[in-house]
């Protein structure tokens, strides 16, 4: 039996999370519990989760109360208060989901199934499509990457890697997700299991060549090495918006180099993460040079 719970902090998430809520609710293996977290919402979230949460026993609404803004540590207080709730329970698997997400009513039995099948397997989710403008976009992200939209830890590895830390710049997806691997534990997307998401991170308050600028700050503020940053923005400069977003990246990570500003990770998963982008260069190149 798979045993696993779900938290989604929500933020004036009105417009989507009834898609959210439809989707877990019609799961062919459901959560032992879902946590959403509303977090100071001033719009019909609550109310919204109220009404499922009359239905369905499994689904548990929290309240957070705080000052008006959005901010990246918000998120993490709010999935923290949800996992304060949740730790009481015996469970396997800890998922964080955003509240603005839908997906196919086998999608968590298929990722669960994913981690049966490997003991090291510490982190895994959907690929994730995005919309922008009529359509849904894939992220197209690493497979040893996953989206922090669609987190779902074993939780030994969840409470190995300390779980979700409240950051500068945002990036506790990525900051967790490092950590495991730096633990040893593998971190997989298995692009078969599709996710939609309905609004394209960091559009609810920023404009896109802002949000880019921020991108380049917060992969700074995380130890990326410079050559593979500037890699990454290369790959990238075709996105929208088209070459633009590649250099406000760019601008943003030289500029908090310049500035000397501060790498949250520790240092030993700083080492660990630039081993890797190093290895992925160098098969870059050799794939580069052979054909």
């Amino acid at each position: 039996m798979f045993r696993y719970i779900i938290i989604t902090p929500a933020h004036n998430e009105q417009a989507f999370i009834a898609k959210t809520a439809e989707s877990v609710i019609a799961q062919t293996i459901r959560p032992l519990k879902w946590i959403v977290v509303d977090d100071a919402s001033t719009d019909r979230t609550d109310e919204i989760i109220s009404r499922y949460s009359a239905q369905h026993d499994f689904i548990q609404l929290l309240s957070v109360k705080r000052p008006a803004g959005r901010h990246f540590g918000n998120k993490v207080n709010a999935f923290n208060r949800g996992w304060a709730e949740a730790r009481k329970l015996e469970f396997d698997y800890i998922g964080n989901l955003d509240a603005d997400i839908s997906f196919e009513p086998n999608y968590f039995e298929t990722i669960l199934g994913e981690f049966q099948k490997d003991s090291k397997l510490g982190l895994a989710g959907g690929m994730v499509h995005t919309r922008i403008g009529e359509k849904y976009v894939s992220q197209a992200v690493a497979l040893d990457s996953v989206a922090g939209a669609v987190q779902l830890f074993r939780r030994k590895c969840f409470d190995q890697v300390g779980g979700y830390l409240a950051l500068p710049y945002g990036g506790i997806d990525a900051a967790a997700e490092i950590s495991a691997r730096t633990h040893g534990w593998k971190t997989r997307t298995f692009p078969e299991c599709r996710v939609f998401e309905h609004r394209l991170t960091g559009s609810a308050t920023a404009r896109p060549l802002f949000s880019r600028v921020k991108e380049g700050r917060r992969m700074y503020s995380l130890g990326y090495s410079c050559c593979f940053f500037a890699a990454r923005c290369v790959f990238r400069s075709l996105e929208k918006p088209l070459l633009l977003g590649s250099v406000a990246a760019l601008l943003g990570f030289l500029g908090s180099m310049l500035r000397r500003r501060p790498v949250v990770l520790p240092p030993e998963a700083v080492q660990y993460l630039r081993a890797e982008q190093n290895q992925k260069l160098k098969r870059l190149l050799r794939l580069s040079g052979s054909a």
